[in-house]
C-alpha cells in the first residue's frame, strides 16, 4: 500500500516472498477513509498482478469523468466513491468548508479521492495514482504509473519513477529516473532501447525525452518516491521543497550533482 504497484513487483514478490502460492494483497485506502476501500479477498479473489481488484463488501466505488459520468472499460477517470460508509470522516476540525470544498466539490454528490484509476471490462480497479502524477503532453494525458511500469517490465530496469517537466512545445515532458538491475551498466545505448521499449508498450506518446539513470531514488522512511523532489530536479529548479521526511539524504545530493 502507499502507492501503487507494478505488475513485474508483484510477480516477483509472490514468487521470492510468498513461494508462488500466498495471495497478495494490494490494498488501496487512504487516512481519510478510515478504512481498506478497494481490496482482494485472500483465496477468494482472482487477483492480476497490480490491480487491487474489487471495493470491500459494502464499499461503492465508481471510475467517472469530471462530470460524474461513469467511463467506460479501460478508460482512465477520476476515482469516487459513491455512497456513505461506515468509517467516513464526518468534517475536517474547525473548517467544515474546507471538508466540503476537498471532498465534496470537484465531483457533484461523490466522495473525490483525488486519485486515477481505470477499470478493466471484468471491473477489476486499476489504480493510476494521484491524479497530480498525471502528466498531460500535447493534450494527452499519461500515467506516470503506466509508463513506470512499461520502464520496469524491462529486464534491465529494478525501478523507476517518472516526473513530468516542462516543455515549450509539448506542454509537459517526460523525464525518467531509471535504477538499473545489479548486472547492468548505463549507456546510451540502453536509454534508446528502454525508449523503445516503453513505445512498444503504450505508444509513441509516451516515449520518454531524457531518462537519467541512478543509482537509488529519493523515497520517504515508509518506502514512497519522492516525486515532488523529482519533479524539481527535472524541471531544473534545484530542490526547494521539505526534505525531512527522505530517509537517505545522499540520495537526493547524488542527484542534484548530477543535475550540476
Amino acid at each position: 500500500m502507499g502507492e501503487p504497484i507494478n505488475p513485474e513487483a508483484w510477480l516477483w514478490y509472490r514468487k521470492n516472498i510468498g513461494g508462488g502460492s500466498c495471495p497478495i494483497v494490494d490494498t488501496w485506502w487512504q487516512t481519510e477513509t478510515g478504512a481498506i476501500m478497494i481490496t482482494p479477498l485472500p483465496g477468494a479473489t482472482t487477483c492480476r498482478p497490480g490491480s487491487a481488484t474489487f471495493p470491500f463488501p459494502g464499499i461503492s466505488a465508481n471510475v467517472v469523468d469530471k462530470n460524474g459520468k461513469p467511463v467506460p472499460p479501460g478508460a482512465g477517470g477520476y476515482l469516487v466513491i459513491d455512497k456513505p460508509w461506515p468509517a467516513m470522516l464526518r468534517t475536517l476540525h474547525r473548517d467544515p468548508e474546507r471538508y466540503k470544498a476537498q471532498y465534496f466539490s470537484q465531483v457533484p454528490g461523490v466522495y473525490f479521492t483525488g486519485d486515477g484509476a481505470r477499470r478493466d471490462a471484468q471491473g477489476y480497479f486499476w489504480i493510476l495514482g494521484r491524479i497530480d502524477d498525471v502528466i498531460n503532453v500535447a493534450g494527452h494525458r499519461l500515467s506516470t504509473m503506466e509508463i513506470e511500469s512499461a520502464l520496469v517490465s524491462h529486464p534491465a530496469v529494478a525501478e523507476s519513477a517518472v516526473v513530468g517537466r516542462p516543455d515549450e512545445l509539448k506542454g509537459q515532458g517526460i523525464t525518467a529516473f531509471v535504477t538499473l538491475a545489479a548486472s547492468k551498466n548505463p549507456s546510451a545505448e540502453l536509454k534508446e532501447e528502454l525508449r523503445r521499449h516503453v513505445v512498444r508498450a503504450i505508444g509513441a506518446i509516451a516515449r520518454p525525452d531524457d531518462i537519467r539513470f541512478t543509482d537509488a531514488l529519493p523515497k520517504t522512511r515508509s518506502g514512497k518516491i519522492m516525486r515532488r523532489l523529482l519533479r524539481e530536479i527535472a524541471a531544473g529548479q534545484g530542490v526547494r521543497g521539505d526534505t525531512t521526511t527522505l530517509e537517505d539524504l545522499s540520495t537526493l545530493a547524488k542527484l542534484q550533482a548530477e543535475e550540476a
